[in-house]
Order: structure tokens, then sequence, then C-alpha cells
């Protein structure tokens, strides 16, 4: 049963870990923790009334500690191949212009404080509910929207397309 959840959550878990820690290895060791952990107390699912909530909220607490110890390494940068998932249709110019959207959407949700990043990433990787976010990370529904309104406001001010200097934007 706890196998059938976790492969189901498999990318998800990934794709959020490694917004929290920052490169794809920690991301992977912080996963194969996050199984451990889980499977050391698969004793209490018949408890769990949502076991994807239970699952995220190990995985976040997890990757909460790799970022506080010494286990964590340096930050790498990641490989194009491992940012992007490759298309058929798609031209290198495509790719390149993908590449470098994926680079400045990763840098403004690292920018982002460590609270806000969380939910929001467990609301867009995780495809958590406000309510799931609430249970998995202990915390008012109503801080999870603040956060979630916040993370939202700081990408788009991030993200905002910048004016060049001597146009006139009338």
């Amino acid at each position: 049963m706890l196998e059938t959840h976790f492969s189901g959550l498999h990318g998800e878990l990934l794709g959020t870990l490694y917004h929290l820690l920052g490169n794809m290895e920690d991301a992977h060791d912080a996963l194969q923790e996050t199984f451990i952990k889980c499977w050391r107390n698969r004793e209490q699912l018949p408890e769990i009334e949502n076991v994807r909530a239970w699952i995220f909220r190990i995985a976040v607490n997890t990757g909460r500690d790799m970022r506080m110890t010494a286990w964590r390494r340096k930050r790498q940068a990641l490989g194009d191949e491992e940012q992007s998932v490759p298309s058929g249709e798609a031209t290198p110019g495509d790719h390149a212009q993908r590449s470098e959207q994926m680079e400045h959407l990763r840098i403004a949700v690292s920018k982002l404080r460590e609270e806000e990043r969380e939910v929001f990433l467990l609301r867009q990787n995780g495809d958590l509910t406000y309510e799931a976010i609430a249970e998995a990370l202990s915390i008012p529904l109503g801080t999870v929207k603040t956060r979630m309104r916040m993370a939202l406001a700081n990408l788009r001010q991030h993200l905002a397309p910048t004016e060049k200097p001597g146009k006139n934007p009338l």
C-alpha cells in the first residue's frame, strides 16, 4: 500500500525536493530518506486520513533537515538535460528559450522566503489542496493562503518584464 502511494508521488516529490534543496542529487537523497522514514512509520497508515499530505510533510521536513545539516553539499547547477523534458517538435531555439525561462523561474522561487517557497511548491509540484498543505505543515489554513498569496505576488514581481532604459512606456 505505501509503495503504491509513494510510486504515484515520485515525480512530484522529487520536483518539490529539488526546489527546496537546489540540486537534483540532494533531491534524490532526500527522496530516498523520505521513503525510509515513511516505511519505518508505515504502521501509522490506517490512522492517517490523507496519506498524500503525510508523505509530503515527511518529504518537506526531510528537505528542511538536509538544508540545516552538514550533509548538504555545495549547490550544483543542473545540466540542461535535467531541466527540461524533450519534445519531439521543439526547435533548438525553443529549447534554449524554455531552459532560460525555467532558470528564471528557479531563481525566482529560490528567492522566496522559506515559508512561502514550501507552500508554493506543495501547491504547484505536490498538487495539494490548501487544506492538505495546512495539515502537512501543521499551520492554519489562513496562513497557507497568506503565504501562497505572498509567494505569487513576489514571483510576479520578480518575473515581470523590466523596461529597457531610454524607452518610454507610453
